[in-house]
């Protein structure tokens, strides 16, 4: 079965802050309490309890409603932000002097993605089979090395300390001859690596707002939010998919960051700071998983 979400057009700095008429509030509590399960089972696992996660809701809600929702300023009164989020004013004041502000990105994620973005996408440093072997250093001008590649993506690092960081992490490696290489567990930051905590909060943070924009969609460009789904599968079949599955992912996604760097390429003029408004995210996610029969066979 292909299921498919409703779509929407870019909405996510929608300015109302009650949800259209069509979407009561009752209806969202069953979606709701689905799809919290994964993330509260993390939660627990990880040792952060009911009291923790209630205070950090408390103070998000309080933070969205007054920034996101209520875009006047004159309308930010403690009042309106108690009727809208259900906290107490008294609690409001308290809230306010302990915001510590959106997280930075991490320098290393940064520059990191970077630079495996621009291995695998420019032809200069792959092909068809994949990513090249690089020298350290160019023997001659023009000749793609390791150095330039670091090179074209920052003058603040010396390629060196990046060469010895992406070997300490297992981002590459050096090959018989000493020639750098990339491999292919780069892909995936490692695991509970800053890195990984910082593309698992925006990841699913995109996944889930353009899923609700969708939901909340009257008209216009749809987000895409599909997906493919199939119960009840003997364990050889599921295994085959998920094989192919990871395969057409991965095919993607190095398309889609060839293409990006082809146009950008392109770009005969630099915009200025000010139009470079647009993020684009596009993910992959595929989940395998034994779970009991809820009813008859379909």
């Amino acid at each position: 079965m292909v299921s498919s979400a409703a779509f929407a057009d870019d909405r996510l700095g929608m300015n109302s802050p009650s949800p259209p008429p069509d979407v009561p509030a009752d209806r969202l509590l069953g979606p709701l309490r689905h799809l919290l399960r994964p993330l509260i089972r993390f939660l627990i696992r990880r040792g952060i309890t009911f009291p923790v996660l209630a205070e950090l809701l408390r103070g998000l809600y309080v933070e969205i409603a007054a920034r996101d929702l209520l875009t006047d300023p004159r309308q930010r009164t403690d009042s309106r932000v108690s009727l809208l989020t259900g906290v107490h004013r008294k609690e409001l004041r308290r809230l306010r002097e302990q915001d510590a502000g959106a997280p930075a990105v991490p320098a290393v994620v940064t520059l990191s993605s970077q630079v495996i973005a621009r291995w695998l996408g420019l032809p200069e440093y792959s092909n068809e089979a994949g990513p090249r072997a690089l020298p350290r250093e160019a023997a001659q001008l023009g000749e793609p090395s390791f150095d330039g590649l670091v090179r074209s993506v920052t003058s603040d690092v010396r390629p060196r300390a990046v060469l010895e960081e992406f070997i300490r992490q297992g981002v590459a490696r050096l090959d018989e001859v000493g020639r750098v290489r990339l491999n292919r567990g780069a892909f995936l930051p490692r695991q509970g690596s800053e890195e990984q905590l910082y593309y698992f909060a925006r990841n699913l943070h995109d996944h889930l707002a353009a899923a609700a924009a969708n939901v909340e969609a009257e008209g216009g460009p749809p987000f895409l939010d599909r997906s493919v789904h199939y119960d009840r599968l003997p364990p050889g079949v599921a295994a085959a998919l998920e094989a192919a599955g990871r395969d057409a992912a991965q095919r993607m996604l190095l398309d889609i960051n060839r293409l990006a760097l082809e146009l950008l390429a392109k770009e005969e003029l630099e915009p200025a700071p000010e139009q470079r408004t647009r993020r684009f995210n596009l993910g992959a996610y595929l989940l395998v998983k034994d779970e009991k029969p809820s009813g008859p066979a379909a």
